[in-house]
């Protein structure tokens, strides 16, 4: 031992070089994962491919909307809902959850309360499958409609729905959707409308995000205290100067969101080119996400 070094620091220096190789090996990168929506990509494949390309690709979880060939929807039986249930698990892929299209903004009572009872449905299914949440959303404001009480007629129906999720121990999200809904500043009169903590916001990645200098920051904010899950779609509109899908997930980073990034693309692929799409949608992911 040095003559200069006590036994005391000599301790001291050891445990710190010790320590030294799991501080260098953390892993940088975001806590939150690529995810899929099967709206368009997956559209035409049935459950076990969407799994299989999600395995192959590295994708970690899976919205499934409803209507596609996937086939995870309310009608289920017991037994097929335990199967579903089974192939996720034994993929390694989440079932992040439902991605629905029930909305609550018609003029028509009757209608929103069809659309109500429809995602009550869906959050059954999610409880028996293991999932996160339901995804539901606005598509605008009637014709002739009054948004105001539009966007309150909305809460109302989501305070329903959150307490129906609360009690199956999932979420609603709300996408950013619809003509005049899909705007920020609107689609926080329908949030500060709804009193369920279970109801949260999809962000969507909207033209409507931007501000004039093409930036987000304003808006995120706004409804950055409801953001539970995020679509993503074209990610070269960030090289593009179109959307700042980097900056997005800096913020997303910056609120420790841990969740999912959802690959939402209008375009549907066959089975093989849709997993040459994915994996360069992935690069392009990893490249965006580093800080």
């Amino acid at each position: 031992m040095h003559p200069n070094l006590t036994r005391r620091s000599f301790l001291a220096a050891g445990s710190a070089a010790a320590a030294a190789p799991a501080l260098v090996a953390q892993p940088a990168g975001p806590r939150f994962k690529l995810g899929l929506v099967t709206y368009n990509v997956a559209a035409n494949w049935d459950l076990t491919t969407v799994l299989r390309v999600c395995r192959e690709v590295g994708i970690a979880g899976v919205e499934c909307r409803t209507t596609h060939r996937h086939g995870v929807e309310p009608a289920l039986t017991a037994d097929a809902r335990r199967d579903v249930r089974r192939q996720f698990a034994d993929s390694g892929v989440a079932f992040w959850g439902c991605g629905s299209v029930c909305e609550f903004h018609a003029a028509d009572p009757a209608v929103v309360r069809r659309n109500v009872e429809d995602c009550k449905r869906f959050v059954e299914l999610v409880k028996d499958l293991g999932g996160r949440g339901v995804k539901v959303r606005p598509n605008g404001v009637p014709p002739g409609g009054d948004p105001a009480r539009t966007f309150e007629q909305i809460g109302r129906a989501l305070t329903e729905c959150g307490r129906a999720a609360a009690d199956a121990g999932v979420e609603i999200w709300v996408e950013v959707h619809g003509a005049v809904t899909a705007v920020p500043r609107n689609m926080k009169a329908i949030m500060d409308a709804c009193s369920s903590p279970a109801v949260g916001v999809t962000w969507n990645s909207n033209a409507s995000d931007l501000d004039d200098q093409k930036a987000i920051g304003a808006n995120f904010e706004l409804l950055r205290p409801w953001v539970k899950s995020c679509h993503i779609n074209d990610l070269e509109n960030d090289r593009r100067g179109t959307y700042p899908y980097r900056d997005l997930f800096r913020r997303l980073a910056a609120m420790n969101y841990d969740r999912y990034t959802l690959i939402e693309v209008g375009r549907s692929y066959e089975v093989a080119a849709g997993v040459e799409f994915l994996k360069g949608y992935k690069k392009l992911w990893e490249e965006l996400t580093r800080a």
